[in-house]
């Protein structure tokens, strides 16, 4: 039997870090911290650096960092705040105390740029944020690199998917379009992802996609099961309604021009 390992998980009363507690406590011994506080949670704010949370890393294998503003549409001083503040301040209390492992929770949305061109959509690929909240992720994962430079420290970014709360079934309807349908993520492939990023052996720093397997998908998975050694399971075939078709066109259409920087930047994915 494996043996049980002290996680951290920030922003644990979330959508994602509340899957994370309710799977993970009968295998790990979890350390809950949450804006809010409650429900088991210890009250921190990661944007500030304070002695109380930062003292509860102590001890721990790894920290699942998954606080900050999720919203797509937050503001710069939103995400400047809890994303960039936040990270920053996780690592600083991961060097503190000697933490083998961060996971990290980014977003699909660091190359949306790539939305509505062709070609398969890897982590190689030069990042394209549309949106201060996708910035501040891409932030967090070269804040990561620099981190794992540093310390030695082993720090691996997951690409998110959409995955939404509760049952989290897909549907037509869903959000961002064909895009949004295509880039589904199960709540099974989120937490065995997240296990598999847990325990991947001879991981320094590594950023992969964890989305599900679902038809017409441009996401790269085979980085991901080369670095995790996971391979998602679950899949959905794309059921566009009226208001997808709707919202893809009206996002093409707010698209910048051909020619500009963006349209020049991709022009070779376009083969």
């Amino acid at each position: 039997m494996a043996l049980r390992t002290r996680l951290v998980i920030t922003g644990a009363r979330g959508n994602l870090g509340g899957k994370l507690c309710a799977a993970l406590a009968s295998d790990h011994d979890l350390v809950r911290i949450d804006l809010a506080g409650g429900e088991g949670c210890v009250a921190g704010d990661v944007s500030q650096y304070d002695p109380a949370w930062v003292a509860m890393c102590a001890g721990a294998d790894t920290i699942l960092h998954f606080a900050g503003d999720p919203r797509p549409t937050a503001s710069w001083n939103h995400v400047q705040r809890a994303n960039i503040a936040g990270t920053s301040n996780v690592l600083r209390a991961a060097r503190e105390h000697r933490v083998r492992r961060i996971v990290f929770a980014s977003t699909n949305q660091v190359m949306a740029g790539y939305r509505f061109l062709d070609g398969l959509v890897t982590t190689a690929l030069p990042p394209a944020p549309l949106n201060p909240y996708a910035v501040s992720k891409l932030f967090g994962e070269e804040a990561g690199r620099a981190f794992v430079a540093e310390t030695g420290s082993s720090f691996i970014a997951l690409r998110i998917g959409n995955i939404m709360p509760g049952a989290n079934v897909p549907h037509a309807g869903m959000g961002i379009g064909l895009w949004g349908q295509q880039m589904w993520l199960s709540n099974r492939d989120f937490i065995e992802g997240v296990r598999a990023a847990i325990a991947a052996p001879g991981v320094g720093f590594a950023i992969v996609n964890l989305v599900s397997r679902n038809a017409g998908m441009r996401w790269d998975l085979d980085e991901t099961e080369r670095v995790l050694r996971f391979r998602p399971q679950d899949g959905f075939q794309p059921d566009l309604a009226p208001e997808d078709v709707a919202e893809d066109a009206k996002a093409r259409e707010a698209r910048l021009t051909p020619g500009s920087w963006l349209d020049q930047r991709f022009q070779p994915l376009r083969g």
